[in-house]
């Protein structure tokens, strides 16, 4: 057999290595990070470092540190290039899951922008509540009669987020257990359902050793061929 056809043969095997290759189920960053670019048709304050109200238009919302035991928060500008702020966010649990992005929002008084409560990511039934500052959270709750998630003051730097205590402020200002503003899991579910971090880890990792044995059978096919054209050549 001629030298270029040898080289044809492991050049076919090559080929169909990067096939294979291709078809994997890619991970998808976006399940773990949940970016999610959401449009705003009025104001809306958001909390956290660099807390301020975003004017109408599109952002980007992503899960900054999905390691820890509550969740980070940052929105960016529509292009991904900003930062706006970085928001302190612990797991709520709504019972269905919608299709959709869900963004829930409190009450504030008339004239004021509606503050961002709540984000909750298509086919997720855990999502993000937001936590306020402790005298923001308070006016929050006057108005909506219910507890809201509140630290008493905010880092300045957002990688100390993580170590801030959280708890939850009634109308009154009274501290609370954080549970106290936030849904639980049904009881039957809450084993399965209530994991430490609800946010998945990248699953990259596991596809490793099917890329490396792919590669291997197709090297070996390409040997195999390839030793056997030099037998009956």
């Amino acid at each position: 057999m001629k030298q270029i056809d040898r080289f044809k043969i492991v050049t076919v095997s090559f080929c169909l290595f990067l096939a294979a290759l291709a078809s994997l189920p890619s991970a998808k960053a976006d399940e773990w990070n949940k970016k999610t670019t959401v449009t705003f048709s009025a104001p809306v304050e958001v909390p956290g470092v660099r807390a301020q109200t975003l004017p109408a238009g599109t952002y980007i919302f992503k899960l900054a540190d999905s390691l820890a035991d509550r969740n980070i928060v940052q929105i960016f500008s529509e292009d991904g290039t900003h930062v706006f702020t970085t928001i302190l966010a612990v797991p709520n649990y709504r019972l269905k899951a919608t299709d959709k992005t869900v963004m829930t929002f409190r009450e504030r008084a008339e004239g004021q922008p509606e503050a961002i409560r709540a984000w909750f990511y298509p086919g997720a039934q855990w999502g993000q509540e937001f936590v306020y500052p402790k005298e923001k959270a308070i006016e929050l709750a006057k108005l909506t009669n219910e507890p809201v998630p509140a630290v008493a003051e905010l880092p300045t730097e957002p990688a100390a987020l993580k170590e801030v205590p959280v708890v939850a402020v009634t109308p009154t200002g009274e501290e609370v257990p954080v549970a106290q503003a936030v849904e639980a899991p049904p009881v039957e579910t809450a084993s399965a359902a209530a994991p430490a971090n609800p946010a998945p880890m990248p699953k990259t990792a596991s596809q490793i050793p099917l890329v490396a044995l792919l590669g291997l059978l197709s090297l070996g096919a390409g040997l195999c061929v390839w030793a056997f054209s030099r037998r009956t050549a």
